[in-house]
């Protein structure tokens, strides 16, 4: 078989939204993780860490999975088919509320000129962050069913 008789299949429907999705996840968690890890570390101030850095990239990338998530999850849920369309849209509703609330409150953290671990247990301690991640994970499975 030559190069050109081969086609590449298309991409399953929904397939770009849901790897949005997966990605903005992804950096959300593992910010959530690395900021567990960070805080039992009991640093007083961020530099006194080798992961002074480290901190604020996983934040940043945290910012950024954070920015216009309802959009994508709005493409995700359109693009799957899942019905009743009234549902899932109350349910972004609620994770855009908390997502723009864990949003405020990551970038309070990112404007300090020293992170240290109480700073950060405070943050995984936000309920908006928490309570975010447990509304990505259900949706998430939601969203495998479709």
């Amino acid at each position: 078989m030559t190069e050109s008789s081969v086609e590449a299949s298309p991409p399953a429907p929904g397939s770009e939204a849901r790897a949005a999705f997966a990605s903005r996840c992804n950096a959300i968690e593992e910010a959530y993780e690395f900021m567990l890890a960070y805080a039992a570390q009991g640093l007083p101030h961020e530099a006194t860490s080798g992961s002074s850095g480290q901190i604020r990239d996983f934040l940043r990338k945290c910012d950024a999975g954070l920015s216009g998530l309802s959009d994508v999850l709005t493409d995700c849920v359109r693009q799957s088919g899942a019905n009743p369309a009234e549902a899932y849209d109350a349910f972004i509703a609620v994770i855009d509320r908390d997502a723009r609330a864990a949003q405020a409150a990551v970038r309070l953290v990112l404007a300090q000129p020293s992170i240290g671990s109480q700073l950060v247990d405070n943050l995984n301690a936000s309920s908006h962050l928490r309570a975010l991640l447990t509304d990505l994970f259900l949706l998430d499975e939601v969203l495998k069913s479709h």
